[in-house]
């Protein structure tokens, strides 16, 4: 027969908790060269084909909430490297800051590009959701736009309270967050900002 404590008899003794492996849960982590130029070269002429669509969030087109144009990256051969450098990457950022149980990646590369000339933005936002968004844990992001190309549209992830960090931006940049922290891409005053992201994931946070 199976026995517990009721909750007048619950004591906070160390032998009734778990291990406890401290981690770094609202925080970001960043590769300033991640990706090098001619890397950046490559992806922009591999993706330069793929059709674009309007960027979407949960329940369809609202521009209110995010004005952008994506390209979704295939899961084909030619984009293998691609995939595994992403991957890696966010292995090394888990294993130093969250110790997610990461598993796959359940959706492909989303390709952005935000205008100025469209008053290109993110407003406040997580990467969690339903359904398949309720599979992702990790959120990473590579800059593919160099700085002096355009203005505004900068990542910034909310800590909570007024502290709102803003992620570096230099061509090449990865920046990867856990998926369920508010971030917004603050909007385009000027040229265009290119960039793609993708999501780590697999079951429920554990």
């Amino acid at each position: 027969m199976a026995h517990y404590l009721q909750p007048n008899q619950a004591v906070m003794h160390s032998f009734f908790t778990y291990p406890v492996n401290l981690t770094d849960a609202q925080n970001y982590y960043y590769f300033d060269n991640g990706f090098s130029i001619e890397e950046l070269h490559k992806v922009s002429n591999q993706v330069n084909p793929l059709p674009f669509n309007d960027g979407t969030v949960v329940g369809g087109i609202d521009k209110k909430t995010r004005t952008s144009s994506i390209k979704w990256i295939p899961t084909t051969t030619d984009f293998e490297w691609l995939y595994k450098k992403m991957m890696d990457l966010s292995i090394v950022a888990n294993n130093n800051l969250w110790q997610f149980d990461l598993k796959h990646m359940p959706e492909g590369i989303q390709y952005t590009e935000y205008y100025a000339t469209e008053g290109g933005h993110y407003t406040w936002h997580q990467d969690i959701g339903p359904d398949i968004l309720s599979q992702r844990k990790v959120s990473i992001t590579v800059q593919l736009s160099d700085p002096n190309d355009y203005e505004g549209g900068d990542l910034e992830i909310w800590q909570g309270g007024d502290a709102i960090m803003k992620c570096p931006r230099g061509k090449g940049t990865v920046v990867i967050f856990p998926s369920y922290m508010m971030h917004r891409v603050t909007p385009i005053t000027k040229g265009t900002r290119k960039s793609f992201v993708l999501w780590v994931g697999g079951e429920h946070y554990k």
